[in-house]
């Protein structure tokens, strides 16, 4: 499939199925170029979704599955904007610490205003939102789904 800006588009093979997201550059340069450069490397092929709320968000990014891992890269400084977190809003995973977000993300089931201006969005879900919504959803999550492959489409 022909995407309108394939340097900035990430396709997710999940064991769900296919997910595409939108890099947003625009909001979050640096975020986009990290997570580009970590699924140019093949860092999120088998990562699972570790933490999958109901009614709010699944994440991934860990290479452990649990929450606490992350890349071997330096933790990326914020990029908060304007933009609302909304069904299929792509954001970085971090701590208390505003500056701590590293190759963990999230993607929104649902609007969540109370993340706006805290969390650092650096896409949104283009394709595949009814197979986000199918996730195995827990806390943490027994047998998660996994990414497959996450490519920038400009690759394949």
């Amino acid at each position: 499939m022909a995407y309108e800006n394939p340097e900035d588009t990430l396709v997710l093979e999940t064991t769900k199925g296919k997910v595409v997201i939108k890099l947003r550059p625009d909001l979050a340069p640096n975020h986009v170029a990290r997570v580009k450069e970590l699924a140019r490397e093949g860092f999120y092929d088998g990562v699972v979704f570790h933490r999958v709320i109901d009614g709010f968000m699944a994440q991934t990014g860990d290479p452990t599955g649990t929450g606490s891992g992350g890349s071997d890269k330096p933790d990326l400084k914020a990029e908060f904007s304007d933009e609302s977190h909304k069904r299929g809003t792509v954001s970085a995973a971090r701590t208390a610490n505003p500056n701590s977000a590293n190759s963990q993300f999230f993607i929104c089931f649902t609007d969540a205003p109370w993340l706006n201006k805290q969390y650092s969005v650096w896409g949104e879900v283009i394709e595949g939102m009814d197979v986000v919504d199918t996730i195995k959803r827990g806390e943490p999550v027994r047998d998660p789904d996994a990414i497959t492959t996450m490519r920038v489409a400009a690759d394949l």
